[in-house]
């Protein structure tokens, strides 16, 4: 699919089908983010985006608020229309019948049931179709990284989200960390475990603080999977986490060095317990993560602590950081440091973000910083 340069109408209709889009974050997996914009005679004459998984597909809800006036109409479309069967028919069989005369797509789908098939059978029923290229592409791919890393590898995106003194300490010399980050930083926070498919800690972290890692926010439309990395199977039966498993699903990641009474104590109380394999803690983590994905997770919140998130950066699983930096100076050389392992040996080897993001909440620094783009 040869990208085409959009012309600055073209561009600011996609940007609008873009922005549609992103209004229902958090709310679609597994099926990706999508807005759809139409216009005729230089009006736009409907608009709609994917809502929730198995609601109508946004083509579709534009092409229906259009009321039948689409001969010869462009459609605008954030991601590559599908054309297959699902629980919600195929987009193309709409367009086709629509009259719709053009298709601009901003990003390609990169999954094996669509990859270019759609925008193929639009182009043969006569329907011209262009393609963004630049800036507007890549804001439409930004959007969906989670379902793009998991159509890819069959892996969920990996998002390690920290909070930080000035010094880089993410607890004291003596373990404590409440709070770092101020109350609006943890509300960003809580909104993010509403967007993800789960969250993770290590079972370090788990014990020590005892969270629920629920998103406690209003508007919640559903509960993030809680996941602890726990080799031993060593989570405590009347935690708030095993606890709540019944109403809030929770996964743990357990080896084989896991006793077999302690893994089926854990799932006679509910938790799904998944025994991994590999040489090496970085090697179980892939090994876990192709299992999460296997079970639908496109997107995993990495909560903690550093021993788990100097793991995954060790097996290359690190898509996305995102650090609360606080005005706080902790000092200490006991003081414990975001990410631990073992850490690159020179600067040069050191993982370089392919893109950052600075904002600022109330005190705190929020630094995103991407290392990859699927």
């Amino acid at each position: 699919m040869a990208p085409t340069t959009a012309t600055e109408r073209d561009a600011q209709h996609l940007r609008r089908a873009i922005e549609l889009a992103a209004t229902a974050r958090g709310r679609t997996s597994p099926n990706p983010l999508v807005g759809a914009v139409i216009v005729k005679d230089d009006r736009i004459v409907g608009e709609g985006f994917h809502a929730a998984a198995g609601e109508p597909h946004a083509e579709r809800l534009a092409l229906d608020a259009c009321r039948g006036d689409t001969a010869g109409a462009t459609l605008y479309v954030s991601l590559e229309p599908c054309c297959h069967e699902g629980r919600t028919p195929p987009c193309t069989e709409a367009i086709v019948q629509s009259g719709v005369a053009r298709v601009v797509v901003a990003s390609d789908d990169p999954s094996e049931k669509a990859c270019g098939r759609g925008l193929g059978i639009l182009r043969d029923e006569g329907i011209a179709v262009d393609i963004a290229d630049g800036e507007l592409a890549e804001s439409a791919r930004l959007l969906n990284q989670p379902f793009r890393k998991h159509a890819r590898t069959g892996r969920p995106l990996v998002v390690l989200k920290s909070a930080m003194t000035l010094d880089g300490k993410v607890a004291t010399r003596t373990g404590d960390s409440k709070w770092i980050s101020g109350g609006s930083s943890r509300v960003r926070s809580h909104r993010w475990r509403a967007e993800l498919d789960a969250v993770a800690v290590g079972i370090h972290t788990a014990l020590a603080d005892d969270p629920l890692l629920t998103a406690r926010i209003e508007g919640v439309g559903r509960q993030p999977r809680r996941v602890v990395f726990d080799s031993e199977a060593a989570l405590q039966l009347d935690s708030k986490l095993a606890r709540s498993a019944q109403e809030v699903p929770l996964i743990l990641v357990a080896s084989r060095a896991a006793r077999r009474t302690a893994t089926d104590a854990l799932r006679n109380a509910d938790v799904e317990v998944i025994v991994t394999s590999g040489a090496n803690e970085a090697a179980r983590v892939g090994d876990a993560l192709d299992e999460l994905g296997a079970r639908g997770v496109q997107s995993v919140l990495l909560e903690g602590g550093p021993h788990l998130a100097g793991t995954f950066l060790e097996a290359n699983e690190i898509d996305e950081v995102r650090v609360f930096v606080a005005p706080l100076i902790a000092g200490g050389r006991q003081a414990k440091a975001a990410i631990g392992g073992q850490g690159a040996e020179l600067i040069g080897d050191a993982a370089r973000a392919l893109a950052t993001e600075v904002e600022r909440i109330d005190d705190d620094v929020l630094i995103t910083a991407r290392l990859k783009e699927w």
